[in-house]
């Protein structure tokens, strides 16, 4: 069927007289246009035809089939060409202005779908813009428009500004949107006011200076006047808001006159007005917090005064906060009784906690002011009789409380923001913080909220709110709840003791959750008498439908057993007994209950020994199954065999189970199982039962290969211990079953770090387990490996598996080291040269060579050779047997390295193996010795001796702080900038030393070594930030007092400095290299590690901002670590992050556009390209879980979008992670 047949036949439908043909030829055509765009395309001629049938369905007489003609519009927008987008905005534009109103409505909602519908690709959106905006903003300005029509109209201009702001602020707009649309916040009709201040506020930012400049003096100074009539005061107060949210850096400059103004406003008696004001204010605190600080006092004092304001009651007045924490009176909840339907106080009330709450969850700095000014007002509306102000004043407090957990540093930390310290009147000093005012509210607070909680008509969803309360509570502040547990434990029964419905069923968890957490943090004489009152609800609770509610039931009895630790004599646990294994029977069972169940079985192992050994031990039946999912099963299995005290029958049991685990596929929970069988074989103590060993060596032999280096790890660690349990019967199977493979993997440049552990663990066990095999373990493993292709083996690996033989077998280190001194005097193979040295040298380290002078001297030689990789094990060799006997053997190495300059490199190397690999004791002696050399040749070498040179001064450092610091520090200012250089890299080295004696003489030096961030030298600055990374990812505690000094050069270094910036020319390519990236690179590295342990002292505004400049910036890397940081702070700091998240949207997008593909594009552009996507997506899928209260409208728009994208299961999948 062609096109222009298809299209006809669409036609003949819509100019039907029957509605219904009418209607169902726009669906047809919608339809159509779905499956294929291409459809519509093709004859110009019929396809102005179908448009201009659509437009005119849009005067249909018949509401569906307009509003059907509306939304195939919204289809055919994405496709038409630029002509006949054109045609489309005339047209509605005229129906817009009609007189008829039916026409006028449809047409604003047609000319809202279709700019929602607008693709953001290609041209079509600009031309759409460029035609709409300047007729929307005419229609605004036109005099007599109907206030539905003006609606229409702001609403579609804010669709506008919020999808293509580029495109709109790129228009040549006279009068500019502004001023056209400031008279309409004096139009009569409320409505029109609101949506003019919400369409305005988004004109805002993309307006001049001078524009936002003239709207201040004329429109919002004037109006925040106590002589300015009211509606414009209400108007005035709303437009500050939306401001604020839109493009804060524009009230920036007058914020000294608004927030005065708001706070005149505020005291005026009207209560729309004072809720306007207070959201106002909410606004400015989130986002401006640098500009509103001068005036927080003052607006905690008016949010506090309103939170109280009620009118209408008369319960309290100033007295009321005294009366309701007076801990002698019972403070009622039935205050309910005088809720009132036109009493609107609630809404102040309300408006002034949001406030309460946004000044909390910015302003970390002030807990302890807070704490004092706040919080016990906070508590005192904990029974507020509006049940949504009562959950928002919990919410607030709930934010008080996380921000005490990130910021208050703990209950007996000095590490806490707003730390106070106060005289006692017996004279002594105790530092007041965030942590012992809550200690001293909670009495209080807990008496107000259970006595919430207690009363009958308190609603569920209320209920479950004071017990998330509660479980906060109890994670900053453990054990802080003992004097309530009566109190508590009644109510959590009233609450338990209903069946759960689908109503209350979350309410259930709530209550299960913090009783679970109640029992884990509170000592036993604290609940231990109220046990017979709770725990027969709790048995019941067991045994419900519900899979959640039973699971979280499970949970309970498993804190209350580790609580009481041991358990004896306590009738509910053969029924928790009896329970789990009911479960655990039934193949029926939920995963999660089954899990939960498998956890008590544990607990009773381990808390309750009395109970389980009278028992037939039937539950491990049902816990060692090898169907399903078992990882949960593997972990209880590990904890029993680890803590309890079982019996080698139950081992062997467990053991033979483990192994069958061994069989399944794919390797999900492989790892733990590897796990449990080391703690279950550790168990045996007369050797492995010789049926399992075969078994079990069978299964492992499998895992012996690179393919998955995590469990060939493992299971060579197995191989090692069953060789030092059963040697007699393990040693003859892995000899014939699993050596030539580890041989195998002895070679491999794969095996390293904790693979190459388990490969020297191996070794050492199976020569231990049988001395004769040493011989020919060496022989196999040097014998074939100069033969193998150069990338398909590790010399150094195969010397450290030789050296490990020698180390076990030391009766063969003379043969050894007199078979491969040989090579160092024929010097015929590379290779094999190059291994002996290795080898020679790992035995050096622990074996003196001093009758084998010869081989020192031969390395020392070997120095001149014309092979690197000769020449690089010549100087380990060299290192590692001087180490073997150091006053005959470092003196010649010493005298190379200041007399020599051909060797003076490699003998730093040696010099480097020497100080590496020595102990501190006896390099103690030898540092002296060392020093002045070392240093001597930091100042004039090159770069590559000035970095082995500072590893060496840094290991010596440590050896006598307090002697060579200072030395260190004096050369901090010297005017060589290698020698600078040099005290950088050698203090970073310093820092592997963690002892409180190094710390307390490093202390005082460490902020000179960092001022060093500010060198005028590039690669003094970026060695300065690497140290700065280094001290805050290990000693966090010696910066943080300092930190405020350091971090305004470390921002510097964050933005791109285009002078450092060259253009090199690569045959006919021109390439720009940027000499600032790595420094730049390093900086931000260090602000993503001070999030991890100095948080409390960062400004996360200024920390955000240059978050926002890194994902601006050129580098894909530093893009990717500005991604971590925003991954990483969302969940901690997710208020402020929200408030930046609008600024953050456009430059998301362009990460996630993907390469631009041309002539020159290769494979590992799109590879990286694909990389960023990937990392921009991680971003994301954290923020769209923090972006819910619609802070950032146009990034919640983005994330639909990419949710209906190729990229929608993956981001689901992050999301739900």
């Amino acid at each position: 069927m062609t096109k222009t047949y298809l299209m006809t036949g669409f036609i003949e439908k819509m100019q039907s007289q029957d509605q219904d043909f009418r209607y169902m030829g726009l669906s047809d055509l919608m339809k159509e246009i779905k499956l294929d765009p291409q459809a519509f395309l093709g004859d110009e001629s019929i396809e102005l035809k179908v448009l201009g049938q659509v437009l005119q369905l849009v005067e249909d007489k018949i509401s569906e089939v307009k509003n059907q003609a509306v939304k195939c519009l919204g289809q055919l927008i994405k496709i038409i060409r630029e002509s006949q987008m054109e045609l489309v905005v005339d047209k509605l534009t005229e129906f817009s202005t009609s007189t008829d109103e039916e026409l006028r409505d449809i047409s604003g909602l047609a000319l809202k779908t279709i700019t929602a519908e607008l693709p953001t690709e290609g041209t079509i959106a600009a031309k759409a813009c460029a035609k709409l905006t300047p007729k929307l903003l005419a229609q605004l300005a036109t005099p007599g428009i109907p206030p539905d029509t003006l609606l229409e109209t702001l609403s579609i201009l804010s669709i506008l500004v919020t999808h293509f702001p580029t495109y709109v602020s790129s228009l040549p707009l006279s009068p500019p949107p502004i001023q056209t649309m400031t008279p309409l916040l004096t139009h009569p009709r409320p409505a029109v006011r609101k949506r003019a201040i919400a369409t305005l506020s988004q004109f805002v930012p993309l307006s001049s200076p001078e524009l936002s400049a003239q709207l201040l003096s004329t429109v919002i100074n004037p109006n925040l006047q106590r002589s300015a009539p009211l509606d414009k005061q209400r108007t005035t107060v709303n437009l500050v808001a939306a401001i604020a949210r839109a493009s804060p850096q524009r009230l920036a400059s007058g914020l000294g006159a608004i927030i005065p103004g708001i706070l005149r406003v505020v005291d005026l008696d009207d209560e729309e007005l004072r809720e306007g004001a207070l959201q106002a204010l909410e606004s400015i605190v989130l986002r401006m917090p640098a500009e509103v600080t001068p005036f927080l006092g003052t607006i905690i004092q008016v949010a506090t005064k309103y939170i109280k304001f009620d009118p209408n009651y008369a319960g309290g007045g100033d007295d009321e906060d005294e009366e309701m924490l007076d801990e002698d009176e019972e403070v009622e909840g039935d205050l309910d009784e005088w809720s009132d339907e036109e009493d609107q106080s609630y809404k102040i009330r309300r408006s002034a906690t949001k406030l309460l709450a946004s000044i909390i969850a910015t302003r970390p700095e002030l807990l302890v002011p807070l704490y004092k000014e706040v919080s016990p007002v906070l508590i005192s509306r904990f029974g507020d009789r509006e049940e949504t102000v009562r959950l928002e004043v919990w919410a607030t407090y709930v934010t008080l409380l996380t921000q005490t957990r990130l910021y208050g540093g703990g209950p007996q930390t000095r590490d806490s923001v707003g730390l106070k310290r106060k005289r006692t009147p017996d004279g002594s000093d105790f530092e007041e913080t965030a942590y012992s005012l809550l200690q001293s509210q909670v009495p209080a607070l807990a008496k107000t909220l259970l006595s919430q909680l207690r009363s009958p008509r308190t609603p569920t969803a209320t209920l479950q709110a004071g017990f998330g309360l509660l479980h906060t509570l109890l994670q900053v502040l453990p054990g802080s709840l003992s004097s309530q547990s009566g109190l508590i434990v009644s109510i959590s029964k009233t609450i338990l003791s209903q069946p759960p419905s689908t109503s209350s069923s979350t309410l259930h968890l709530s209550c299960l959750q913090f009783t679970s957490s109640f029992f884990a943090s509170h000592p036993p004489p604290t609940f231990v008498n109220s046990l017979p009152v709770l725990t027969p609800v709790l048995l019941k609770t067991l045994g419900e439908k519900h899979p959640r509610v039973a699971s979280e039931a499970f949970k309970v009895f498993s804190s209350l057993l580790g609580a009481l630790k041991p358990v004896r004599g306590q009738d509910w646990v053969e029924s928790v007994y009896e329970e789990a294994i009911a479960r655990l029977a039934n193949h029926a069972t939920d995963a999660d209950v089954r899990s939960s169940a498998e956890d008590v079985i544990g607990d009773l192992w381990l808390n309750a020994p009395d109970t389980v050994h009278t028992k037939s031990g039937q539950e491990w039946d049902y816990v060692c199954r090898t169907t399903g999912r078992t990882d949960g099963a593997v972990k209880v299995v590990i904890r029993v065999a680890r803590e309890a005290d079982i019996s080698e029958e139950w081992v062997s049991g467990c053991v033979e189970w483990a192994t069958k685990l061994l069989t399944k596929s794919g390797r999900t929970g492989k790892a733990d199982v590897f796990e449990c069988l080391s703690v279950l074989l550790s168990r045996y103590d007369n050797g492995v039962p010789a049926n399992l060993l075969r078994t079990l060596i069978r299964q492992l032999t499998s895992y012996v290969s690179t393919t998955d280096i995590s469990l060939q790890s493992q299971a060579l660690s197995l191989f090692a211990l069953l060789l030092g349990l059963s040697p007699k019967s393990t040693f003859p199977e892995v000899e014939r079953e699993v050596l030539m493979d580890v041989y195998a993997i002895a070679y491999s440049p794969l095996t390293s770090g904790a693979a190459l552990d388990s490969v020297l663990a191996f070794f050492g066990a199976l020569v231990e387990a049988d001395f004769q095999i040493a011989t020919h373990v060496v022989s196999s493993l040097t014998r074939s490996a100069p033969e193998r292709p150069k990338g398909e083996v590790s010399y150094p690996n195969v010397a450290k598996c030789v050296a490990q033989v020698v180390r076990s077998y030391h009766a063969l280190a003379a043969g050894v080291i007199a078979e491969f001194s040989k090579n160092l005097k024929k010097r015929t193979n590379v290779r094999e040269l190059s291994m002996s040295l290795l080898i020679l040298g790992e035995i050096g380290r622990f074996i003196d060579m001093s009758p084998q002078q010869d081989v020192f001297n031969g390395a020392i030689e070997l120095f001149a050779s014309d092979q690197e990789d000769v020449r690089t094990a010549a100087a380990f060799a060299a290192g590692n047997i001087a180490i073997g006997n150091l006053h005959l053997f470092l003196p010649f190495i010493v005298q190379l390295v200041k007399q020599d300059d051909s060797k003076r490199l490699l003998a730093l190397h040696a010099l480097k193996e020497v100080v590496t690999h020595t102990s501190k004791s006896h390099l103690e002696n030898l540092a002296e010795t060392l020093w002045v050399p070392l240093f001597e040749n930091s100042e004039s070498a090159d770069e590559s001796s000035r970095g082995v040179a500072a590893a060496c001064i840094g290991k010596l450092i440590t050896t006598h702080p307090a002697r060579y610091l200072p030395q260190v520090h004096a050369r901090v200012r010297d005017p060589n900038a290698a020698t600078r250089a040099t005290v950088l890299s050698a203090i970073r080295y310093t820092f592997v030393d963690s002892s409180p004696a190094f710390d307390e003489v490093l202390a005082p030096y460490i902020l000179d070594f960092l001022s060093l961030m500010e060198d005028a030298e590039l690669g003094v600055r970026q060695l300065a930030l690497s140290v700065l990374n280094a001290a805050a990812r290990t000693k966090p505690h010696l910066l943080r007092d300092h930190l405020h000094m350091l971090l305004s050069a470390l921002y510097r270094e964050t933005i791109m400095r285009p002078e450092l910036v060259r253009t090199v020319q690569m045959g006919p390519w021109q390439h720009k290299v940027d000499d600032g990236l790595e420094a730049r690179k390093t900086a931000y590295e260090t602000l993503y590690t001070l999030l991890d342990t100095c948080l409390t002292k960062l400004d996360l505004n200024e920390l955000l901002t240059h978050v926002l400049i890194g994902l601006a910036d050129v580098s894909d890397e530093i893009k990717v670590i500005c991604h971590m940081i925003l991954f990483r702070l969302a969940p901690l700091a997710p208020t402020a992050v929200a408030q930046r998240l609008g600024e953050a949207t456009p430059l998301l997008e362009a990460s996630m556009k993907g390469p631009t593909v041309g002539k020159d594009t290769v494979k590992q552009d799109l590879e990286r390209a694909a990389e960023l996507q990937r990392s921009t997506l991680r971003a994301v899928a954290a923020l769209s879980k923090i972006s819910g209260t619609g802070a950032a409208p146009r990034f919640d728009a983005w994330v639909a979008e990419l949710k209906k994208s190729e990229w929608r299961n993956e981001l689901n999948e992050l999301v739900g992670a």
